[in-house]
């Protein structure tokens, strides 16, 4: 079910909200029916991938109890063991096979295995809290605690990943508190917002974007057609998931919970370590907290912290995708922020307008490799921006919202900051929002849908 679809808007939301309120007072009914709704969300997209979900979970939440009672950190390891070991068969299976068959000059015939929608997010949420375990934390969550944790459905899909200490004691508190309206008003606005995102801009960039990648994997654009690719792209994947961040974020506030804020608009940073303090917030603690610093971090010398940072972003990029274009990718990034981190060991001056225009054109031309579904398809995208194959031109349909679009991203104020802080709640809002959300609606009907990038990870 997407969070911009008709069914998701104008019947599981209401019905989902009505029966939350209808049992607001009860602490344990709010969870059942939180776990029911969502349940219900997730196997709208497959009734065949819910026996994982619920086994998994429930698999963690056993293991879970019996360290609680005593059983040493053997299952916390288990645990982990587990959740790997599913994340390697669904996801990664296939490509790890591909690889060892080419090396002895064979072919690999893929399995059957589908890609359960969100494996990475849900697993990665296990994951951090078994860790913390490990390291000696002792919350050990009931079972509807941790069942609520895991598959709360805002966030189940794509994030942003929430850590068990950051919303679990949320669980207790009633949603009927004073701020109720004012959590429902700046929630649905925010979803609003990250519905205009989504349908308004990135959808509509998909229709400018994938026809020209399209045409790529069939021979080399020219320079203008290329260029008119990967800034749309640009546009598409951040207001694609920036977008989902907002209405997953809003939509758990209209429910009385908190999560994490997952973008502080990262095309206005003025250097790669300050883009990744900003993109995809939530997946860079991740990786910092539990391999950048357990690797070593900075630490043991400006070499050992190079070494740590490109292995970091190099299994970043793996988490996205089982194709060397993401690892690729992953990799570019971490020699950037390698980079980044000797030249501000060194003291050099960089000004920021310098700093902010070479940040953006790393951060396009390391989107064509994670786009691209092959190297060979990258490096002629990459060789038409750089004028190789010709400028030519090309039809760039909506360049008024890309305009729009690209003016925000860079200048505008955040939809957190917007939607959360600086609006003021007025009664008279209720209409421009509503007026809102009917286009989208209309908007949504009036064209095929779009899922969301991330779904794919």
């Amino acid at each position: 079910m997407l969070f911009n679809s008709q069914i998701f808007i104008l019947a599981f939301l209401p019905l989902a909200l009505a029966l939350y309120y209808l049992v607001a007072d009860r602490h344990r009914a709010r969870q059942v029916v939180l776990i029911a709704a969502s349940l219900v969300f997730y196997a709208y997209w497959s009734v065949a991938a819910l026996p994982l979900l619920v086994g998994l979970t429930l698999a963690n939440w056993v293991f879970i109890q019996l360290y609680g009672r005593g059983g040493g950190r053997f299952w916390p390891w288990l645990g982990l063991a587990l959740n790997f070991a599913v994340l390697g068969v669904f996801k990664y299976a296939n490509f790890f096979a591909s690889q060892v068959a080419a090396l002895f000059g064979q072919t690999h015939r893929p399995w059957d295995i589908i890609l359960p929608l969100g494996i990475s997010f849900f697993v990665f949420q296990k994951i951090s809290y078994l860790v913390d375990l490990t390291r000696g934390d002792r919350r050990i969550y009931g079972f509807l605690d941790f069942f609520t944790f895991v598959t709360f459905f805002p966030q189940l899909i794509a994030g942003p990943i929430v850590r068990h200490n950051e919303i679990v004691e949320q669980f207790a508190a009633s949603p009927r508190r004073p701020e109720m309206w004012e959590n429902l008003s700046r929630g649905a606005v925010l979803f609003v917002i990250g519905l205009v995102k989504k349908t308004g801009i990135a959808d509509t960039m998909a229709a400018v974007c994938d026809p020209l990648f399209h045409s790529a994997a069939a021979g080399p654009l020219n320079g203008t057609e290329a260029w008119a690719a990967v800034s749309s792209f640009t546009l598409q994947i951040y207001y694609d998931f920036s977008g989902y961040s907002d209405m997953a974020i809003g939509l758990a506030l209209m429910f009385g919970l908190r999560l994490p804020f997952n973008f502080d608009a990262p095309y206005r940073a003025t250097s790669i370590r300050d883009f990744w303090r900003r993109w995809h917030i939530t997946l860079s603690r991740i990786l910092r907290d539990y391999l950048y610093i357990p690797l070593g971090g900075n630490r043991a010398g400006a070499t050992r912290q190079a070494a740590n940072v490109v292995v970091t972003m190099l299994l970043g990029g793996l988490w996205h995708g089982a194709n060397w274009t993401f690892v690729a990718w992953g990799g570019l990034h971490g020699i950037a922020l390698a980079v980044n981190g000797a030249w501000q060991r060194r003291g050099w001056p960089m000004p920021a307008p310098l700093g902010w225009a070479l940040t953006l054109l790393f951060v396009m031309a390391a989107w064509v490799l994670f786009r691209s579904p092959s190297f060979a398809i990258a490096a002629d995208m990459l060789g038409s921006m750089a004028g190789l194959h010709g400028w030519g031109s090309a039809k760039f349909d909506n360049l008024d919202v890309a305009a729009a679009a690209a003016l925000a991203a860079i200048v505008g104020p955040t939809s957190q900051q917007f939607a959360l802080g600086s609006l003021r709640p007025r009664r008279w809002l209720a209409v421009p929002a509503a007026v809102g959300l009917v286009y989208m609606l209309l908007l949504i009907g009036g064209r095929a849908q779009h899922e969301f990038i991330y779904f794919q990870f």
